[in-house]
Order: C-alpha cells, then sequence, then structure tokens
C-alpha cells in the first residue's frame, strides 16, 4: 500500500504564521502537524509515502528527508503551480502501482482511523460531523453509500463533511482525467468523487478522531486534543523549589528554575529557560530555546522556538511564532467583557477564549497591551505601552 499526501499549499488563512514556513509545517506539541501524519501513517501499517511539495518545499524536505529517521520510506514530488487537488495527484501518478491511500497533510488523524480507512478497501472516503460545516465539502449518506457531495455552501444539507482522506485505486485516475477546470480555476478531487457518487461507486467511513486545521486558531482545538495523550519526560535540569503538576515534558538542555510551577500538560522543548517564578498552566507548548521568565504566566498556548517573554508578562489561549521577544508588562488578553465569541477579521473562531496569533520575529514593547483577538504580522513592532489590536501587517510599526 502507498500513501499521498498533499502538502504543496501555502496555507493563506493561517497567515501570518505561513509567511515563513509551510501550514503543514506548523507546529502540534512540539512537532509539526505533517509530522504526525506521518508517524500515524506509519502505525497504520503504510511504508511508503510521497509527499506532493510546493509552497516552501525545501523546509519539508530538510525536516523529513528520506524519511529513514521517521521509520518510512519517502519520497518528493513538486506541485510548482497550486493549480487543485486533482492536479497534485497528477505529479504522483508515476510514482503509484495499485491501490493507494490520499490525504490532505493539513489535518490530525490516528493509525485507528487510517486503518479502518485502508481495511475498508476502494473506493472510500472518511467523513467526520463538524459543527460548521459550511467551510468544508457536506457530504450526503445513505448507510456508508455516498449519495451527494456539495463543497463549500452557505446553507449546508447536513453536519456530516469530507475529511480529506480517501482509499481509492487505479480506475479512479481514469476519472481525473474527465474532469476540467472548477469554477476556481482549478482541478479538483471532489469533481472526480462526484463522478464516482453519480455512478454509485465510493462509500464513506465516520472516522473518530478527524481535526481540521483551517485557522490559526483551529492549532488550539487541535493541541488541546493532543496533550491529553502527552506523557511526562523530564530530560533537563529542575531546580529545588519547582512544582510540576501532572504530565510535564522538558527536553534536553532545558533548566527549570526555582519557583516555577507548571500544570501539565505542558510540553517544553530543548535549551530552554523557565523561571525564576514563572506558572505554566495546561495545554502549553514552548519550542526550543525559549525564555519564560520571572513572573510570567502562560496557558493554554503554542510558543514556537527562540521566542522570549522574560519578565512580568501574560499570555492566554495565543499562537506565537518564532523569534519574538515580549517587553516587560507586556500583557494579552483572552477574555471579551460580554464573554461573547471572538471574532477575527469579521470571522466567528467559535472560541470564547482566544489570544492573539503572533507572526514570527514580533516585538513588543515594555507595558504593551494587545487585545483579544489580535492578528500581528511577522516584523511587527510595538513601541512601549502601545495598544495593539485587530489586524497589524507584516512590518508595521505600532506606536
Amino acid at each position: 500500500m502507498q500513501c499521498v499526501i498533499l502538502a504543496a499549499g501555502e496555507g493563506k488563512r493561517m497567515r501570518p504564521l505561513t509567511v515563513t514556513r509551510p501550514k503543514v509545517m506548523l507546529p502540534l506539541v512540539n512537532r509539526p502537524m505533517l509530522e504526525h501524519l506521518i508517524l500515524a501513517t506509519r502505525d497504520a501499517g503504510i511504508p511508503e509515502i510521497l509527499l506532493v511539495t510546493g509552497y516552501m518545499e525545501s523546509a519539508i524536505r530538510n525536516h523529513f528527508g528520506d524519511g529513514r529517521g521517521f521509520g518510512v520510506g519517502i519520497e518528493y514530488v513538486v506541485q510548482r503551480h497550486q493549480r487543485g487537488t486533482a492536479d497534485a495527484l497528477n505529479k504522483a501518478r508515476e510514482w503509484l502501482c495499485g491501490d493507494f491511500l490520499l490525504m490532505n497533510g493539513d489535518m490530525v488523524l490516528t493509525a485507528p482511523d487510517i486503518r479502518k480507512i485502508l481495511a475498508a478497501g476502494p473506493c472510500c472516503m472518511g467523513i467526520s460531523p463538524s459543527d460548521h460545516p459550511e467551510d468544508y465539502g457536506v457530504v450526503r449518506v445513505e448507510g456508508e453509500k455516498v449519495t451527494g457531495l456539495k463543497e463549500k455552501t452557505g446553507q449546508p444539507e447536513g453536519n456530516l463533511v469530507n475529511a480529506g482522506i480517501y482509499h481509492l485505486n487505479q480506475d479512479f485516475l481514469e476519472l481525473v482525467d474527465r474532469i476540467g477546470i472548477s469554477p476556481r480555476g482549478e482541478l479538483e478531487i471532489t469533481d472526480a468523487l462526484s463522478i464516482l457518487i453519480a455512478e454509485g461507486g465510493l462509500r464513506a467511513l465516520m472516522l473518530d478522531s478527524w481535526t481540521d486545521v483551517g485557522y490559526p486558531w483551529d492549532l488550539l482545538q487541535a493541541h488541546e486534543t493532543m496533550m491529553r495523550s502527552l506523557h511526562s519526560d523530564v530530560q533537563g535540569s529542575v531546580e529545588e523549589g519547582v512544582v510540576l503538576r501532572g504530565p510535564v515534558s522538558v527536553g534536553q538542555g532545558s533548566v527549570i528554575r526555582a519557583g516555577t510551577y507548571i500544570e501539565g500538560p505542558c510540553c517544553i522543548g530543548r535549551d530552554c529557560r523557565i523561571g525564576p517564578h514563572a506558572y505554566i498552566r495546561g495545554s502549553t507548548a514552548i519550542g526550543d530555546g525559549c525564555h519564560i521568565g520571572h513572573a510570567t504566566e502562560v496557558k493554554n498556548s503554542i510558543i514556537m522556538s527562540g521566542t522570549n517573554l522574560p519578565h512580568f508578562n501574560y499570555l492566554g489561549d495565543s499562537v506565537v511564532g518564532s523569534g519574538c521577544n515580549f517587553g516587560a508588562g507586556t500583557k494579552v488578553a483572552n477574555l471579551r467583557h460580554d464573554g461573547a465569541e471572538v471574532r477575527v477579521q469579521g470571522i466567528s473562531t467559535k472560541r470564547r477564549k482566544l489570544g492573539a496569533i503572533v507572526g514570527d520575529k514580533v516585538l513588543l514593547g515594555i507595558n504593551c497591551s494587545v487585545n483579544v483577538g489580535a492578528v500581528i504580522g511577522c516584523g511587527v513592532q510595538a513601541g512601549p505601552n502601545a495598544r495593539v489590536d485587530g489586524y497589524i501587517a507584516d512590518g508595521a510599526k505600532v506606536r
């Protein structure tokens, strides 16, 4: 069995986090989301993987190499121009020689669900219920038989959505040859699936653990789910007077200084400096080489490598890129006064608590106030006492 993983897209809805990295390389529990998917595929018994890459492909190749370090064999094909999912599949044709698994690279899925799809045989697709089906392709089913598939619509006919995993065969490639350019100007897998549905040849299987990552705040939901399976593993140094409650992972070379209180699940990377007197709350992941310093509190957040929150900071329910620095006293709000769900640029996040989405190399001066749902672009600089609110473009200066 072979597996094709589509990993060519930028993920424009994930900006500013994808300005400097492909979407599939965004971290969950301190590993790229694509790594979690590859490991799940390996654990499901598939030894050969083809990655269809494109946007910033070198970041993917440099991390995964030939796959031997991850227990699989990985090959690559490049989709230079993102012309749709069917176009991406066409790039893989020469590699495919039988039944195959096709998956989107920007989702979280477990090995048992992959095994379920494999056991079903071709042709089938994974589906999952969603509380916002209008953002996906909505699937109609009768028993296991798929009777309809309608791409993103404002009035979805149900809540079952296309999860982006398929068990297909060589005959499906002939259907791909029959489709044309979609209204969005792309060659789309769903058009070939529609032909298969019309011929009565597609089945659906309900997945148990699927999580899609479409917007930056979706990282937090996926992260919260995955952190539940974290196990304690302390490889760094923990000084006397530190309290660790629940599962806490600390990487090699990291130092947790006296007076620090950490509530698991919490994942801390390599070569970090935590404390003294820091408070880190559950579902937080801190990347390699970070500094979380004196009297700083972090809760339910993803902090990428090389970022510093060194003194008297508060960060909650946020995603922060690499190489950022928060000046002393800078705080990030994460709850509206009226308790309503947070909206970002008019889009409902379906979250009551959301702090900020922060790109790479952001510098916030002392005593900055960052409002609920702020999106801060890469390289933004905010002066002392600045109020940061709404959408801040890459490279902007806030006074």
